[in-house]
């Protein structure tokens, strides 16, 4: 006849194996929330990177589209074009448009206009919107168009003129929360960029 076991033996048998899961789900959370934070974050931040690059570009086609007649204007109607297309389909997705105004900033670039906020809640980078309407570029060595729409130089070859219409969109990361889980600093972009040009067609 065997004996039963007494409590005390069958806790030693039980607790060792419960407190190593234990440690190891305490170990292993943070890793797992740094993962799962990090997707979310990055996915959202490509998802609205693609959604700018796409406004930037209808917008770019917008001004590109109106005629030059109206550059000698403090404001042109086709700037204006640009500015209410990116707006409106800001407001009309429900993203904050950072209370930015119809009024441009001054720019130092010639032909190019600025709208610029960092009202309605939005993080301190705020929203920037250039439109450069005498954007040039020379038709054979072109380099990616810079964040602030400035023109390149031909160097002697024959210059193409465009609009450059881009977005500086300010994007606040989660992700660097979670890895200071992890005890990580982790340095991101204050601003999602994106540049767009168009051919002029008047």
């Amino acid at each position: 006849m065997t004996r039963p076991l007494d409590f005390r033996s069958r806790l030693s048998d039980v607790l060792p194996d419960q407190g190593a899961q234990l440690v190891e789900f305490a170990v292993s959370l943070p890793l797992l929330v740094v993962f799962v934070v990090g997707i979310f974050d990055f996915s959202s931040a490509f998802t609205l990177r693609l959604r700018l690059a796409n406004l930037a570009r209808d917008a770019a086609r917008t001004a590109a589209a109106d005629p030059a007649s109206d550059l000698q204007n403090t404001t042109p109607a086709s700037v204006m074009d640009a500015f209410y297309l990116i707006d409106n389909y800001l407001q009309a997705n429900n993203i904050n448009d950072c209370g930015v105004s119809s009024t441009p900033t001054p720019s130092g670039l010639p032909l190019t206009w600025t709208f610029a906020a960092n009202g309605n809640g939005c993080p301190s980078a705020g929203l920037t919107i250039t439109v450069n309407r005498g954007y040039y570029f020379p038709v054979t060595g072109a380099a990616v168009p810079a964040v602030d729409c400035h023109g390149q130089s031909p160097g002697g070859a024959t210059a193409v003129i465009a609009t450059c219409v881009s977005i500086q969109y300010p994007y606040p990361w989660r992700f660097g929360k979670a890895a200071s889980l992890l005890g990580r600093n982790a340095s991101l972009p204050t601003q999602i960029s994106t540049v767009a040009v168009a051919l002029n067609e008047n």
